[in-house]
């Protein structure tokens, strides 16, 4: 019997960063085909829990330690995804500015790198080979041309980090689900009222201001907790 292989947004955006596909066939978005998905919560750590993380002590170039520097270097770039982190090169970064093109819809992006950003890069410096070389190691023995081993060992990494990054709460007592996707949430719950509606569309990277109000509303409660209570304060 032969299988039935379905085309996901992820799949074809993964084509079209690897010029296999142009942008324009991306038959997904505004006036084209819509996929609904159920309304998820989302929930990003806090000041307190991300500090914990930064704080706690592994042993250099341990599993955890690794995954945590990766989890806390998306962060620190407002939630840019694992599947792009992994693909940094060297020669991405020039006067501490990151420039890239984002996997999901081949967008340029360059962002400013914070100095805590800095930081956990120079210890993966040592290792470069060239100024070509990819910062993190999980992409280094990968076939850039091999759109499926990319992936493969993306999402090999994934699993391996979610795993380690999962101890890592355990070990802090955070009781929230810790992944790498979670880095993205993060930055949202603390950027809160922060941070206004359009810089952080240009910090998400959004198309759409609307899309980025849609994400914000899942972590921005001021106004809706201050108005519960005026209706309650009798």
């Amino acid at each position: 019997m032969n299988k039935i292989r379905l085309l996901t947004p992820y799949k074809i955006n993964c084509w079209i960063s690897n010029n296999l596909v142009e942008s324009k066939y991306y038959p997904f978005g505004k006036g084209k085909v819509k996929i609904k998905f159920p309304e998820s919560i989302k929930i990003g750590l806090d000041e307190k829990e991300l500090k914990a993380m930064e704080e706690i002590e592994f042993e250099e170039h341990s599993a955890k330690w690794h995954a945590r520097n990766v989890f806390l270097f998306s962060f620190y770039l407002a939630g840019i995804r694992i599947s792009d982190v992994l693909q940094i090169r060297w020669s991405d970064i020039s006067e501490d500015r990151l420039s890239y093109r984002m996997g999901k819809n081949n967008k340029v992006v360059s962002l400013k790198i914070p100095q805590k950003g800095i930081d956990i890069i120079k210890v993966y410096e040592k290792e470069a080979i060239n100024e070509t070389d990819l910062i993190f190691p999980e992409l280094k023995k990968a076939n850039p041309s091999d759109t499926k081993d990319v992936h493969a060992k993306i999402r090999t990494a994934t699993k391996k980090f979610n795993k380690h990054l999962k101890t890592i709460g355990n070990e802090l007592k955070i009781k929230k689900k810790i992944t790498t996707h979670i880095a993205r949430h993060s930055f949202g719950n603390i950027a809160g009222d922060k941070v206004s509606p359009q810089m952080l569309q240009k910090l998400y990277r959004h198309s759409s201001i609307t899309t980025t109000m849609g994400y914000q509303s899942n972590f921005t409660h001021t106004d809706t907790d201050d108005a519960l209570d005026s209706v309650l304060d009798f």
